[in-house]
């Protein structure tokens, strides 16, 4: 194979960031690409008042409410690394989307805000890195403010999320007060003060613990205060093991402030040495090597009208192998077509590059004409196979929807349709009726008002919705089971889903119990696959 190719790959590093909203992860994407040069100066990113929004915010949706909806996906070189990053959306109501964007990532970074420790979002998000065994980096944000206990952070990360830590750094004061890093295994203290915002660096210094400079530096106090606590860390923190971090059981934690940008650059090196290349997936033929030289991808997200100029829609890939090349001929296994992947592309943010070539580990976004679904997989014609799907979560809330104006029957059914393609809903009609009556299904009451908004936006339809009361939903395993003679309960209703598959949705979780037990034989399952 050829040494160039491995060479690639071997450079590429594919990684998500998860928080909860507002822990600084848009800030500290920004940092990231200013190291790589990809841009010259961090964007203001919270003011709603300025035009410059954050780099990787783009729809129009978001810029009015200041909340990432959309994983962007974006891409720097730094150290002779070529570092894709996937950046998941923070608010809660978005969970379906980010958790479609893990199953692209080979690690995960956690921003934790050191005020307010592990928030109930990132315990959603965590258990799906768990379920896929990926390493986890966690990234102590926002230490220029006042935060909490150092070893409190840490208990609580241990506590709520079940894996162990292992501090590679440790802070010194925080909020006015905080005055650097010390690096347990060099022993030494890079000392930070605070400069101008959004250049590139506050002024920092590396002292010896035992430089006497640096009790000037950071006072008597501070010095001893680190003294103690490293004693106690050294007595009390899992050791460093490379081996626990691969397999997702122990997080190497790093403290910084992504804001006055110190401690990204040293979580960055070390990131890069902790971390592996692609790590191989699991496909109906076993697992598949990224270094073999065959290309192969799936598509994890679909995303429609990012330019409102074109109405298009990008299928999102992540390359599991081998080499890209523009113009190439593909095979689409769930299609079952030859085809040639059209205007492929990757994003810097709303800056997209067509591109000539990828490797395992990349992203590439191409031109969907309609024919993508989430899951699907793209490989080398005569080789064929497919990928393990990707779960659809049950969705937590649902709607019966209908458009106001009945000549705009067509644009409804196409919008709604696109929409769901692209996963942040889901579409069913009642068992025994046609189009008419659609219920949507959502994981997130917010992606209600984001449907209406598109729907109003981009295809020029009101709609009117109804809020049910269903909560829980469980799709039917076995297909053959005759649903003429289900028995439910006074709370249920049967649904199918686009494809003809059967669910019932009840009010009231316990009914699902009895449910099972009026009707022998019956396998209910949590997840659909795509």
């Amino acid at each position: 194979m050829g040494n160039n190719i491995t060479n690639e790959i071997k450079k590429r590093r594919t990684f998500a960031i998860i928080s909860h909203p507002d822990a600084g992860k848009t800030t500290l994407t920004e940092k990231f690409l200013l190291y790589g040069g990809a841009i010259n100066l961090a964007g203001s990113v919270k003011g709603k008042a300025t035009s410059r929004h954050a780099v990787s915010d783009w729809m129009e949706i978001e810029k009015e409410r200041g909340i990432s909806v959309t994983s962007s996906v974006l891409q720097f070189n730094y150290g002779g690394f070529c570092i894709n990053i996937l950046d998941t959306p923070g608010h809660q109501d978005f969970s379906e989307d980010t958790y479609r964007t893990l199953m692209a990532a080979d690690s995960a970074v956690m921003v934790i805000d050191a005020s307010k420790g592990v928030e109930a979002q990132t315990r959603k998000l965590f258990k799906v890195c768990v379920m896929r065994h990926i390493p986890i980096f966690t990234f102590i944000n926002k230490m220029d403010r006042d935060a909490n206990d150092t070893f409190e952070l840490l208990d609580d990360i241990e506590k709520e999320l079940g894996i162990a830590t292992c501090p590679v750094n440790w802070p010194i004061g925080s909020g006015k007060n905080f005055k650097g890093v010390y690096e347990r295994t060099s022993h030494k203290v890079t000392t930070f003060t605070d400069t101008e915002k959004g250049t590139k660096e506050g002024e920092t210094r590396e002292y010896d613990l035992d430089d006497p400079q640096l009790e000037a530096f950071i006072g008597t106090e501070n010095k001893e205060q680190l003294l103690e606590e490293v004693e106690l860390l050294d007595g009390a923190s899992a050791e460093f093991d490379q081996d626990l971090v691969s397999k997702g059981e122990l997080s190497p934690v790093f403290f910084g402030s992504a804001l006055t940008n110190f401690g990204v650059e040293i979580f960055l090196k070390h990131f890069l040495k902790m971390t592996s290349s692609p790590l191989p997936r699991n496909a109906d033929i076993g697992e598949v090597n990224p270094m073999s030289e065959d290309f192969s991808a799936f598509v994890f997200k679909i995303q429609a009208n990012m330019n409102k100029a074109h109405r298009d829609r990008i299928a999102f890939m992540r390359i599991c192998s081998g080499k890209f090349d523009a113009g190439m001929e593909v095979y689409h296994v769930q299609g079952e077509k030859k085809l040639r992947l059209s205007q492929p592309q990757q994003m810097m943010a709303q800056e997209r590059h067509i591109v000539d070539e990828a490797y395992a580990g990349d992203i590439i976004g191409v031109f969907d004409p309609g024919i993508f679904s989430i899951g699907d997989t793209i490989c080398m014609p005569g080789k064929k196979f497919a990928y393990e799907g990707i779960p659809t979560f049950a969705p937590e809330h649902f709607a019966r929807v209908r458009q106001v104006d009945t000549m705009k029957r067509k644009q409804f059914v196409k919008g709604i349709n696109q929409i769901a393609q692209e996963g942040a809903i889901q579409i069913f009609q009642e068992f025994n009726t046609g189009m008419e009556e659609i219920i949507v299904g959502v994981v997130g009451v917010l992606q209600f008002e984001v449907l209406k908004y598109r729907l109003e936006n981009e295809y020029n339809v009101e709609i009117r919705m109804e809020t049910l009361p269903y909560e829980h939903i469980r799709w039917i395993e076995n297909k053959d089971y005759d649903m003429t003679k289900l028995i439910g309960t006074s709370d249920m209703k049967k649904i199918k889903d686009l494809k003809g598959n059967p669910l019932l949705i009840w009010v009231n979780s316990w009914s699902i119990r009895m449910t099972q037990e009026r009707n022998e034989g019956l396998v209910l399952s949590e997840f659909g696959r795509s």
